[in-house]
């Protein structure tokens, strides 16, 4: 049997570039899943404080003005834009 029959044609010289770009294309796709992750667990997280503050609020645990700070407090910067503008 030869030899090179074994490697199906591929020289390592071409197999060492596939597996950097396959390698690199995993690492990308890896931390793109774990970002979209995080994002969502954070805003997770926010939505379930705002529902907390709010029952605080419909019991009467804070008043309607602290919890509107509290609130505010947490808001990205870009959300305090958009709630001001409309």
């Amino acid at each position: 049997m030869n030899p090179s029959m074994l490697t199906l044609g591929a020289d390592m010289g071409e197999v060492i570039p596939v597996l950097a770009i396959g390698g690199g294309l995993a690492i990308a796709a890896m931390g793109i899943v774990a970002g979209t992750i995080k994002s969502l667990h954070k805003t997770k997280s926010r939505e379930e404080s705002r529902r907390e503050i709010a029952a605080y609020v419909a019991e009467g645990s804070i008043s309607p003005q602290d919890g509107e700070r509290l609130m505010e407090a947490g808001m990205p910067g870009w959300e305090k834009l958009r709630r001001d503008r409309a």
